[in-house]
């Protein structure tokens, strides 16, 4: 389904009744709606970042809801679409805390490349209609990933924003991992401690401390034409 190390850490994941119903809903579903993102695109996180590659985990809600915007990637969106003001807020922060200019581009891709896996907890959504797959099985799916991931061996760094992804803190136990929290990039909390917590920076110093490689924030810019 995915093709790569996934695939075989989640093969009984993928029998399970739960998951058998929930793929039987999202279809019918990307038949009758409008539906987002591409139903192609729904495991893109996975895909992007093998599991063994995995050294950073950002953790969102659900995909954006526009058109054209969501990628399979949280908090990421298309580089043919308006930057949404989340991920405006994101790059600022990127910026005051690494100096790292804010980019043209939006699309976070560049990150999953470096082993950042951009997780939503709910990989699918009906068009302007934001949490509309809500308790549908998806999150039963993730919560699994996450204690996955929580069973590596080598450490990995937690990044929860807001207090959604922050419910998700309970699955996190090994003492081996770091996990970074803080409000949401949200216009309606990032000045209540998202700016200025320095997650990008926090990161690469754990990474650092544990003689693991760096995380390269930099999205390139557009190419000259």
């Amino acid at each position: 389904m995915i093709g790569n190390t996934w695939d075989e850490l989640l093969k009984e994941e993928y029998k399970k009744e739960y998951f058998l119903n929930l793929m039987n809903f999202i279809k019918e579903e990307y038949k009758t709606k409008k539906i987002y993102p591409k139903q192609n695109e729904v495991f893109n996180a996975f895909r992007y970042t093998d599991y063994n590659d995995v050294k950073v985990v950002i953790i969102g809600q659900d995909p954006y809801h526009g058109p054209n915007q969501a990628e399979g990637l949280a908090f990421s969106v298309s580089n043919e679409v308006s930057k949404p003001p989340s991920l405006k807020n994101i790059f600022k922060e990127l910026e005051n805390d690494l100096g790292i200019p804010f980019p043209e581009l939006n699309s976070l891709k560049p990150w999953t490349k470096e082993g950042v896996l951009l997780l939503n907890t709910v990989l699918t959504v009906q068009e302007h209609n934001p949490t509309s797959h809500k308790d549908k099985g998806w999150e039963k799916f993730t919560d699994n990933i996450i204690k996955i991931i929580n069973n590596k061996s080598t450490p990995v760094v937690f990044i929860l924003w807001g207090n959604y992804a922050r419910s998700k803190k309970k699955l996190i136990t090994n003492p081996i991992h770091y996990i970074i929290e803080s409000a949401h990039p949200s216009p309606f909390s990032a000045y209540n401690g998202f700016f200025g917590s320095k997650p990008f920076s926090k990161t690469n110093n754990f990474l650092k401390s544990k003689s693991l490689k760096e995380i390269n924030w930099q999205i390139e810019k557009k190419e000259p034409k």
